[in-house]
């Protein structure tokens, strides 16, 4: 009699966890590594961004937010346009070699010396527009290496790849900085940049698809579509309004961040470790709540009363801020509600683009994600730094008075959700009748 052949423990584990198919694990593991690469690459000169923003000050973050977006409306048409003209397995490449190069550059400028005003200010703009064009980019790849059913059973695990980026990038540097110094960081950056162009290359070979293949291209339509969409439809409107608040509120507790870490930690690399080791928290508490409690919040609450776990939290936070101003708040603040952001916040999110037209899911999704994002960013700097400044408003008035506005974002999630649930059981009940899918 023949012994059954029990599966290792560890493929035992693996499979109860991810529903991956035969042929799929290649693919699979390069997409994490993929992820994994891109936002470790980020991550390390993230911290180098945030310490040059302490030391060229609040006024130049508010200045920049506005430069930010001026710049991401002339480079979204452009890279719309190199998407739509270049072969699709070379666009990763084209796009990763020319950030490749940017850093390379601004490595040269930091070996001569401390950069001046100037070269800090162009590379936190820089910074600003790599973390949007890589990530987004990225996304772009597996929309279109994957199908959708595969997407449903394995974004999940490949989304664990970028968190483990994001929490690898800054023990790297807690690590290298002592030898190799703040300024060769950028090599170790470019170094992961390169391995996400590498798996990229290899990627379309192990799913086993050629560039030219019909229904690959997907129908994204343009920027200015989805605009008009967003303000024709009442729910992709809220949705909008749902992603300005998050930037309204992360803006403010951003500016404090830079404020309180200016006056209290005046040396740079002390700085730069301080910073680092948020990241390593944020990341650390974003793997657990992606691995243990999003898929069951979901599942339990819905998609709306997730979403309104970000807001209760940030006026907790607020409160908190107006009792307790101190660096080790403000830390705790920036590192849970970043956790909850990326963790829980933005899978909710996901959810509720699953209900809107297909071309919607395109170019809905990229006005909001790009444009709106920015430009979020770009107002409330300026309504919370130069009109605060302007008007003599202090930072605990302004954070009492966004305390009602947190309760309204709080109403905004739930209203979201009863929106996609209603959506949700119409097309069930559509698809049960005969009603939906191709004729």
């Amino acid at each position: 009699m023949t012994e059954a052949v029990t599966p290792a423990p560890s493929r035992s584990l693996f499979g109860s966890v991810v529903d991956i198919r035969a042929g799929e694990m290649r693919a699979l593991v390069l997409s994490f590594v993929f992820f994994f690469s891109v936002l470790c690459s980020y991550y390390i000169v993230r911290p180098l961004r945030d310490e040059m923003a302490v030391s060229l000050g609040g006024d130049f973050i508010q200045q920049s937010f506005l430069i930010v977006f001026v710049v991401m409306l002339a480079a979204v048409p452009v890279f719309g346009w190199i998407v739509a003209h270049t072969p699709r397995r070379l666009i990763v490449p084209v796009v990763y070699g020319v950030f490749v190069l940017c850093l390379a550059a601004f490595w040269l400028i930091h070996l001569r010396g401390k950069p001046g005003p100037l070269e800090a200010s162009i590379f936190y703009i820089f910074v600003n527009i790599f973390a949007l064009f890589t990530v987004s980019l990225f996304w772009s790849a597996m929309s279109d290496a994957w199908t959708t059913e595969q997407a449903k059973r394995l974004f999940g695990v490949i989304s664990l790849g970028g968190t483990g980026g994001a929490l690898a990038g800054p023990l790297l540097i807690q690590g290298l900085i002592g030898l190799i110094g703040a300024d060769h960081l950028f090599l170790v950056s470019i170094l992961f940049l390169v391995v996400a162009l590498v798996a990229s290359l290899f990627l379309r070979e192990a799913l086993g698809r050629e560039p030219g293949s019909a229904g690959e291209r997907p129908e994204g339509g343009s920027v200015l579509a989805g605009a008009i969409n967003v303000w024709k439809s009442p729910y992709l409107f809220r949705i909008a309004i749902w992603i300005f608040a998050v930037n309204m509120i992360g803006i403010f507790f951003y500016l404090e961040q830079a404020r309180i870490l200016g006056a209290l930690l005046p040396e740079r690399e002390a700085r730069i470790i301080f910073l680092a080791r948020m990241e390593t928290a944020t990341s650390a508490l974003t793997i657990l709540f992606e691995a243990f409690v999003t898929a069951r919040l979901l599942k339990g609450l819905g998609a709306g009363r997730t979403l309104a776990i970000a807001p209760a939290f940030v006026a907790l936070a607020l409160a908190a801020l107006l009792l307790i101003p101190s660096l080790w708040v403000i830390a705790a603040i920036m590192v849970a509600s970043r956790a909850i952001g990326y963790g829980i916040s933005n899978p909710a999110i996901r959810v509720l683009y699953t209900v809107v037209d297909p071309q919607d899911k395109y170019r809905a999704q990229n006005f909001i994600d790009t444009l709106v994002h920015r430009g979020g960013n770009a107002a409330s700097s300026w309504l919370f730094n130069a009109g605060a400044k302007a008007a003599g408003i202090a930072a605990p008035v302004i954070a009492a008075s966004a305390i009602p506005l947190a309760i309204l974002w709080v109403w905004l999630s739930l209203d979201l959700g009863r929106r996609q649930e209603e959506a949700s059981e119409k097309a069930e009940a559509a698809a049960e009748s005969g009603r939906s899918g191709p004729d």
